[in-house]
């Protein structure tokens, strides 16, 4: 099949981006969207020019650094599906794709379809963690948790960090990023310690470099995790119970 690519590119955070037509002529409805910037940029290279730069590491979905934007859309047209697994099928012969990087003004372009998304990083940070004693791990049936608590613990804890969510939000916000963190500690025995400083810490920090919710909900639709909506709840619920109670715990 043969595709005209739109391909936005920038060489750093300071320079003036744009985009630019490629065609691949040679394309296969089984290729992922990352094999066919791959054999876009082995053309690339053939001829002496700069191939296109994008992040991917494992390709089976589970990462997170793949995502781009496509037709306007974080990741693709595929619901809750991250871009490595968005295949080629999905688009029809002589289609003209625009790639572009994940839009947010947290997310720094730092080249072409590659972005800075260490606002996240600064999230986990600010207290998506749990502080442990170092040393032998406890046996595993001395803290019980019932069936239910745990699978909707994994549910909420499922988020690779992709930033799609963010992307999709016409705010810019990262409360289904933040609100599954807060879901899933609160939910674990480990996390309890610390759940109301934890609650604090992390929206503070989201509210000083993201957006408001829009409470659309257009970030649970390209989320590659199928994190549910209602993980944002979890935003104000843990914020409110945290000051309610006037203690870190």
């Amino acid at each position: 099949m043969k595709l005209t690519l739109e391909i936005w590119r920038q060489a750093d955070a300071a320079a003036v981006g744009g985009f630019e037509t490629y065609v691949v002529a040679d394309a296969m409805p089984g290729m992922s969207l990352l094999e066919l910037l791959d054999r876009l940029n082995e053309s690339l290279i053939e001829d002496g020019t700069d191939p296109v730069v994008f992040d991917s590491d494992c390709r089976e979905g589970i990462c997170g650094s793949c995502g781009i934007t496509v037709d306007g859309r974080p990741h693709g047209p595929e619901a809750n599906t991250p871009s490595c697994r968005q295949h080629l099928r999905s688009f029809a012969d002589g289609a003209r794709i625009t790639l572009e990087p994940l839009r947010s003004g947290a997310f720094p372009v730092v080249r072409d379809l590659v972005v800075d998304r260490s606002a996240l990083d600064r999230l986990i940070e600010a207290g998506g963690f749990i502080s442990v004693a170092a040393g032998t791990a406890p046996d595993a049936d001395s803290r019980p948790v019932p069936h239910a608590t745990a699978e909707a613990a994994l549910e909420f804890g499922g988020c690779i960090g992709c930033g799609a969510c963010v992307a999709a939000c016409p705010n810019g916000a990262a409360h289904l990023f933040v609100g599954s963190k807060l879901a899933h500690l609160s939910l674990m025995v480990q996390g309890k310690t610390e759940r109301g400083t934890r609650a604090l810490a992390m929206t503070d920090s989201m509210d000083a470099e993201f957006g408001p919710c829009s409470t659309f909900g257009e970030c649970a639709t390209v989320c590659p995790a199928d994190i549910p909506l209602t993980a944002i709840a979890a935003v104000p619920k843990e914020t409110i119970r945290a000051r309610w109670r006037g203690r870190p715990d």
